[in-house]
């Protein structure tokens, strides 16, 4: 119930729905006669359209997730790699075969890089289809064939394909892989989503080391104008609002302790 509430919620609430939303009330009621109606929503949709892609308010909001959780310092030895779902077009890839990546498609790249560095490690790959409408090949189905291709052997790989969201990687995952006392695991995704991850993760009772990658900010963006460009910031405005979302709603929840975890925490 949580996964369909959390996507109807999301699809709702993400700015472009919404501005579009809030243009269709206005219209609405224009037809009706209720001009303040229609000017308040005309009105506001031009300003939420505004603010997530013609200022630098997307990166003000995601930066703080990107910084909570520094990149450590590689350890000498790692027994496994965990990586979680988003990197891939799973829609393209479920009719084409291929390994289309998407704009997450570092975590994939940077567990290939370390899959070779630590070449006796286990590489999990975790994450199925997450989309409520659209029809996708999950993560953990369309990794084997570039991994493959990168050079990293099938013996190594554990596929968990059933997760569809964060929640169900950490949960998933913990049943799936027999972790042993003194490990030393790696958790690589986004360094925006690595707050929720940890924490989740760490909820589940699977130790691991943060490993972040794709970072969307740069810490420099500052406050103003057109520091980027349109449909960049308009995504990553979106992305930080349905970060910080999430995290509260874990929290609330109850799948995390903190609303924003930080190490050691």
């Amino acid at each position: 119930m949580f996964f369909y509430l959390s996507k109807i919620f999301w699809f709702f609430i993400q700015p472009l729905n919404l501005a579009i939303f809030l243009l269709l009330a206005g219209l609405l009621a224009a037809l009706l006669g209720r001009r303040k109606l229609f000017a308040t929503g005309s009105v506001l949709a031009f300003l939420i359209l505004a603010l997530a892609a013609w200022t630098s308010l997307g990166a003000m909001l995601l930066n703080p997730l990107e910084e909570r959780f520094p990149k450590p310092p590689l350890p000498q030895k790692v027994d496994g790699i965990v990586v979680l779902g988003g990197g891939f077009e799973g829609t393209i890839n479920l009719v084409r075969g291929g390994y289309e990546l998407n704009s997450g498609g570092d975590r994939m790249v940077e567990t290939a890089i370390l899959a070779r560095r630590f070449p006796e490690a286990k590489v999990v790959v975790s994450g199925g289809n997450g989309e409520l409408f659209l029809e996708g090949e999950g993560d953990a189905d369309t990794a084997p064939r570039l991994l493959g291709a990168l050079g990293v052997v099938s013996d190594r790989l554990i596929l968990e394909n059933k997760s569809r969201n964060t929640y169900e990687n950490a949960v998933f995952t913990k049943r799936l892989v027999a972790q042993k006392p003194g490990e030393t695991w790696l958790l690589v995704t986004s360094a925006f989503h690595m707050p929720r991850a940890k924490a989740l993760f760490d909820k589940a009772g699977f130790a691991t080391i943060p490993w972040p990658v794709d970072y969307r900010t740069s810490g420099k963006e500052g406050t103003g104008l057109f520091r980027d460009n349109p449909a960049d910031s308009l995504q990553v405005t979106t992305m930080a609002i349905r970060e910080w979302i999430g995290l509260f709603a874990y929290w609330l929840s109850g799948r995390i302790d903190q609303p924003f975890p930080a190490p050691g925490g």
